[in-house]
């Protein structure tokens, strides 16, 4: 038996936080941006985040309505995706507090920051990945702004690699689920996909 729900009469609050009690385990866009004025760095966590093109590298994340995070890109053109370890995870449920917009969370929380390479924005230097974006563009729709953002360049720690490549157990990402839960990494299986030409007989 299945309990049915309508999104028209349960409103938007309740709804939402159904939607986000079953869309998961999602992961966390820990994103870095500059205010206009060029000195305030903001830091804040959007669990609405995925990557949406391969050519050229394209990462999205989603501001559930007008967020600093948003407003800067916006003025800047710029941001830095910080992927958001298990071992930070205080700090990174400290950054989704909202600070006033002339108020950095770098400095608020107390996190060290490091240079980007081709972006203003800093990167989070406790962090094992960054990808430093310029904006392609952004979306409208309804309460929420889809931010696309083209990936200029990727730092990855080297403690992270294993023969080259980024290990998840290594990583460590942590992801958001339903109301104040967050999950880590459990049990890690290996499976590759099976060609069509060698499936076997039905």
């Amino acid at each position: 038996m299945r309990i049915d729900y309508d999104p028209g009469s349960l409103g938007a609050g309740a709804f939402y936080r159904l939607l986000t009690a079953v869309v998961v385990p999602r992961p966390i866009a820990w994103v870095s941006t500059l205010a206009a004025d060029g000195t305030t760095a903001n830091l804040a966590p959007h669990s609405f985040f995925t990557v949406a093109c391969t050519d050229p590298p394209i990462v999205q994340f989603t501001s559930v309505g007008r967020k600093d995070s948003l407003r800067n890109v916006e003025a800047t053109g710029e941001f830095v995706v910080n992927l958001a370890p298990e071992e930070l995870f205080e700090q990174i449920n400290a950054t989704a507090t909202a600070f006033p917009a002339h108020e950095g969370e770098f400095d608020a929380v107390g996190i060290e920051q490091e240079p980007s390479l081709r972006v203003k924005p800093p990167r989070v230097a406790a962090s094992p990945v960054a990808l430093e974006c310029r904006l392609h563009s952004t979306l409208g729709i309804g309460d929420c702004t889809l931010v696309l953002g083209e990936v200029v360049h990727a730092a990855v720690r080297e403690d992270v690699l294993v023969d080259g490549h980024p290990d998840i157990r290594r990583l460590r990402p942590l992801a958001r689920l339903g109301g104040n839960e967050w999950g880590t990494v459990g049990e890690v299986r290996d499976l590759a996909r099976v060609p069509y030409r060698d499936r076997p007989p039905s």
